[in-house]
């Protein structure tokens, strides 16, 4: 199975404190990767580790079949990426500045400044200084010069910050887009979830400094993840209806009015009838089924406990 992007145990250790302990990352190319995990979980520093931005405490990163090394500029050569917020010449024009870039890479493709600039919506704006231009602006600028020299593999930390939902959306398509069309393998960092569901093929989970899980989102859809979303007025009540009259065991408690039953075998007439008949009043029951974010929450131990 190639990779593009291979960690082996990548920690980093700063004053005694391990930022990220044993992180293991497997990106395969040609697909979209959703790295996820709250603020603070240590996305950031592992992505500094993976473009050399920082050196490893221990472990190892293999970009292209090769271990990163503080000399593997042949290696960065062949990326793009966003770490954190991108940082231009305030002065210089959006156009300037990719032209700039051109310059420092070696890369001289007619027409690719221009290609990028309309890719991001920048044309109108690309000879306006970069000082007056928005947040959102500048984040589109920095992911037009993340792709601007045609990478391999695009590296991206949080790469719809300060964008509006329409300017997510045309993200999202642009990234799909240059993975299906362009073959750009891309590792995405996101603590929004819906933004990743919807475009990436696999995603690693990281809490904590430490990795939860790798999955594909096939594996997370074809999961028996079904349950029954039950409204209460009273969900003491209600378990014991559950647990002792109904010999129910999987079944999740929200919060104060709201259950999850994961026992497929329950029907919502039976369930009904029992709860009614001891005097639970149901304020809702819908049959839904799990989502990415209801996956990540049990991994990174934010839902409640099973009953």
């Amino acid at each position: 199975m190639p990779y593009i992007l291979q960690t082996d145990h990548l920690t980093k250790t700063i004053s005694g404190k391990d930022l990220v302990k044993d992180v293991n990352i497997h990106v395969e190319k040609g697909t979209i990767y959703g790295f996820l995990g709250p603020n603070g979980a240590g996305k950031t520093t592992v992505m500094k580790m993976i473009t050399n931005l920082w050196k490893p405490t221990g472990g190892s990163v293999t970009l292209f079949g090769e271990e990163l090394t503080p000399t593997s500029y042949h290696v960065l050569e062949r990326m793009g990426n966003i770490i954190e917020f991108p940082v231009f010449y305030e002065h210089m024009s959006g156009k300037q500045n990719l032209e700039l870039h051109c310059e420092y890479m070696g890369y001289y493709q007619p027409g690719c400044v221009g290609q990028a600039l309309d890719m991001l919506s920048l044309t109108a704006d690309a000879d306006k200084p970069v000082k007056s231009y928005s947040l959102g602006m500048k984040q589109r600028l920095g992911i037009a010069r993340a792709i601007l020299c045609k990478p391999e593999f695009l590296v991206l930390d949080e790469p719809t910050n300060g964008l509006d939902p329409a300017g997510m959306k045309h993200l999202r398509d642009l990234f799909r887009m240059l993975c299906t069309e362009y073959g750009i393998t891309i590792l995405i960092s996101s603590h929004i979830l819906s933004e990743v569901e919807s475009i990436a093929d696999s995603i690693g989970i990281i809490h904590h400094g430490t990795m939860r899980n790798e999955i594909t989102m096939k594996e997370i859809a074809e999961m028996d993840t079904e349950y029954l979303a039950l409204g209460v007025n009273d969900v003491k009540k209600a378990s014991y209806v559950l647990t002792d009259l109904l010999g129910l065991q999987r079944f999740k408690i929200m919060d104060e009015q709201n259950i999850r039953i994961y026992d497929t075998q329950i029907t919502i007439p039976a369930l009904s009838e029992t709860l009614t008949a001891n005097h639970v009043e149901i304020r809702s029951v819908t049959r839904k089924a799990e989502s990415l974010e209801d996956y990540f929450l049990k991994l990174t131990g934010n839902a409640v406990n099973s009953q």
